[in-house]
C-alpha cells in the first residue's frame, strides 16, 4: 500500500477539499474519519479516501482496519513528537488518498 497527502489549512484549499470530500461518496469509493480508537478521532482532523475501487468485504476490511489504524497513528505519532506542532493540530486537516493492492 501507499498514500498520497494533502495537509493544509482547515481555512483553505485543504479544509474545502475535506468538507467535499465528507460529502461527496460514490459507489465503490468512500470516505472516513481516522479514528485511534473508536469515539477518538485523530488530530489533526484525519479524511481517508481510496485510491481503488472497493469491490469486496476483503477488501474493505483492509482499508477501514488496519490502513485506517495505521494512518491515525502516524498522524498522532507525528503530532507527539512534535512534526506537526499542537497548534497546527488544531488549525490544520490531512487527507490520504490511499492506495492498496488488491
Amino acid at each position: 500500500a501507499h498514500i498520497d497527502l494533502i495537509m493544509g489549512s482547515k481555512s483553505g484549499a485543504a479544509g474545502n477539499a475535506f468538507v467535499n470530500a465528507l460529502s461527496t461518496n460514490t459507489d465503490g469509493f468512500n470516505h472516513l474519519l481516522a479514528v485511534v480508537t473508536p469515539n477518538l478521532p485523530a488530530r489533526p482532523d484525519t479524511l481517508l479516501f481510496n485510491k481503488v475501487t472497493i469491490k469486496g468485504a476483503k477488501q474493505a476490511v483492509q482499508m477501514f482496519g488496519p490502513a485506517q489504524a495505521a494512518v491515525a497513528r502516524a498522524v498522532m505519532d507525528s503530532v507527539s513528537e512534535g512534526v506537526i506542532s499542537k497548534q497546527q493540530a488544531n488549525d490544520y486537516c490531512v487527507l490520504v488518498g490511499v492506495f492498496i493492492h488488491w
